[in-house]
């Protein structure tokens, strides 16, 4: 969708806050836009629209190549919108583009899902605009608040980085696994398990129920001896299939067991602006790297640097420290 020069920020609020889809996707285009001055009026749009945020419930949903997230997704969707949620569903992944990325096969894929009202599924690019993917997933999930939706899937396309990131903007993150004890889970990092709010073996159906059988048992005794990242929340292991549905319920009453948890203790709330803080700071840090960096003073000093560093007349160290006084002074 294409962004009219000339667009009415105010009317263009006004439409997002009604609902309309037309208004959410061109707000979402509009903070995804690579021009300075589509930047500049997202972020018009972004404040105005932050009182009518943050009423939502945000869901991470990662998991190993294969675990099924797509027909995942699709189910615990649909199954929200039975509840009387809106859903909203996006994609954050460092890596990907628009074009390759797993979400958009997936949008074709989730035919029940997509077709339905009170449900908004949006790929989201790669990198090439400001702020990076991440932040602009942050500022998706707020329009998509903006505009009613109550329950926000974010999905991860991997297991690596983009769970770090995808961890500091939900409030809880499902681990999706298949059966087995096999290659496939053997590189599954420890760090992903223990900022998993909780862990799902899907594909947990016919022959494979006795093996998700014992993959459950496996991670729940790992977990005894893995950090926590919710505090005071203790980390489950589910079974589940997508494809039936069976344990689809369970997971959405551990969800909700979540949200009353975290509310009650003020964890929840604590959660939100620590996440906000590390976001102001993140793309502080973002900006003071890209004004100082683009300097052709400061880009020729540190090849300059670069060059005495790789030649051990200097230090790494004491090259950061030189190019950090030339940046700052004395």
């Amino acid at each position: 969708m294409s962004i009219d020069e000339k667009i009415n920020i105010g009317e263009l609020k006004q439409s997002l806050l009604e609902g309309n889809i037309k208004a959410l996707s061109k707000s979402i285009t509009l903070v995804e836009s690579s021009s300075y001055k589509h930047f500049e009026m997202a972020q018009v749009l972004i404040n105005s629209i932050m009182p009518q945020t943050g009423k939502s419930v945000r869901i991470g949903i990662t998991g190993i190549p294969g675990a099924g997230k797509s027909t995942f997704i699709e189910s615990f969707g649909l199954l929200l919108l039975e509840k009387g949620h809106k859903v909203a569903v996006l994609a954050v992944d460092p890596s990907s583009s628009i074009s390759r990325g797993s979400i958009l096969g997936d949008k074709t894929r989730m035919e029940k899902l997509s077709r339905h009202k009170n449900c908004f599924i949006r790929p989201s690019p790669s990198g090439g605009s400001l702020g990076g993917v991440a932040n602009k997933t942050r500022e998706s999930i707020l329009i998509c608040e903006a505009a009613g939706y109550d329950r926000i899937l974010v999905e991860s396309m991997g297991v690596g980085q983009s769970e770090v990131e995808l961890r500091t903007m939900v409030d809880f993150l499902l681990l999706l696994l298949i059966p087995g004890s096999g290659d496939e889970l053997q590189g599954l990092k420890k760090g992903i398990v223990e900022i998993a709010d909780l862990i799902a073996i899907n594909k947990s159906e016919g022959e494979n129920k006795d093996r998700a059988k014992l993959t459950a048992i496996e991670y729940s005794s790992a977990l005894k001896y893995l950090n926590q990242f919710t505090e005071g929340w203790k980390v489950k292991v589910k079974m589940c299939s997508a494809i039936t549905g069976e344990g689809l319920m369970e997971i959405l009453q551990s969800l909700e067991e979540f949200e009353k948890f975290t509310k009650s203790e003020k964890i929840f709330e604590r959660n939100r602006n620590e996440q906000l803080s590390l976001w102001m700071d993140k793309i502080f840090m973002e900006n003071l790297k890209r004004k100082y960096l683009s300097s052709p003073d400061i880009k020729n000093y540190r090849s300059e640097l670069k060059a005495k560093v790789i030649t051990n007349e200097l230090s790494p160290s004491a090259a950061a420290e030189l190019l950090m006084k030339r940046i700052v002074g004395d």
